[in-house]
């Protein structure tokens, strides 16, 4: 447990502050804070706009972009100043990817992804009913969203100063993409039982990205992890683990914005992250998208943070 910092992405891409932005908090509240050695407290990423832009259909840009920005410094500070330590980093929604890839590109050239969610998070943005950036950061991790989040230039602190170029950018990453679809892997998603749109949804998923769908896993999570950690560890990059609760069944935790049937319950999850976590190239994790509002004994943040007990620190 000591080889963890801990830092807070309170980041709702609704700009409706519906819940997902106080999980930081939550889980803090129920103990994971003492699981680690050093807590940074939350970066700036709260969302307050609703508004979609015109050019992209993407929610709240400026607010998404200023906390892109602010996530990627603070966790680029939270590197450089505990180097012998991996960071955990809590949301908020899964948007806050965009946030930990911006820095991880430029800092770390080529790094993979572990994406464990129970939706593939590629829908176009313009076709979007929500326009919220949760719905497509996988999209514009691996190149396919709006060009403005998938990268086209380095986002930097304002005393940072690169070849070429003065200032920040409204723009995200140096290169496109954040993240090769080669390298990333999509874990526990479902593909049954789905409407038009997720079904074109899950179309737009380059074939190169490895899926393991939610049948897999819960038919043997334990398989399921150790073969996506065999395949991360032909790639020789460092890996990033990012879990999105709502891969879990509602019935293990309805404490999500959009719950789907047909996840796996939380012993099973932690059978499939336990070879994630336990793999060497695993350089940190992120938890995204418990609504602490819709728990409001705080039973359901007491199992996340055993949950993480079980499977990163045992």
């Amino acid at each position: 447990m000591s080889g963890w910092f801990l830092l807070g992405a309170p980041w709702d891409s609704s700009g409706s502050r519906r819940g997902e932005e106080r999980a930081p908090g939550a889980l803090r509240a129920a103990g994971l804070a003492g699981r680690v050695a050093v807590d940074l407290g939350d970066a700036a990423t709260v969302i307050g706009g609703e508004t979609r832009d015109p050019a992209t259909g993407v929610r709240a840009l400026p607010d998404t972009l200023a906390a892109t920005r602010a996530l990627a410094e603070a966790l680029a500070h939270g590197m450089r100043a505990h180097p012998e330590l991996r960071p955990l980093v809590v949301g908020g929604d899964c948007s806050l990817l965009l946030g930990v890839f911006a820095h991880l590109r430029r800092a770390h050239g080529d790094v993979g992804l572990w994406l464990v969610d129970g939706h593939p998070d590629y829908v176009d943005a313009q076709a979007s009913d929500t326009g919220e950036t949760a719905d497509m950061e996988f999209a514009a991790l691996t190149g396919a969203g709006p060009a403005v989040l998938a990268g086209r230039q380095v986002v930097v602190a304002d005393d940072e100063v690169l070849p070429g170029r003065q200032g920040r950018s409204d723009e995200i990453a140096e290169t496109a993409p954040m993240v090769a679809s080669r390298h990333a892997a999509l874990i526990g998603h479902r593909t049954t039982d789905l409407d038009a749109g997720a079904v074109a949804e899950l179309a737009r998923v380059p074939r190169d990205v490895l899926t393991i769908d939610a049948r897999a896993v819960v038919d043997d999570p334990g398989a399921a992890g150790r073969r996506a950690a065999a395949w991360a560890a032909g790639l020789g990059v460092p890996m990033w683990l990012h879990v999105d609760v709502d891969v879990l069944d509602p019935s293990a935790l309805p404490a999500v914005t959009y719950p789907q049937a047909g996840g796996p319950d939380l012993d099973d999850l932690a059978d499939l992250l336990a070879p994630l976590a336990a793999a060497p190239g695993l350089i940190g994790v992120s938890v995204a998208d418990f609504r602490p509002d819709l728990d409001p004994d705080g039973r359901h943040a007491n199992r996340l943070v055993a949950l993480l007990d079980q499977a990163l620190w045992t």
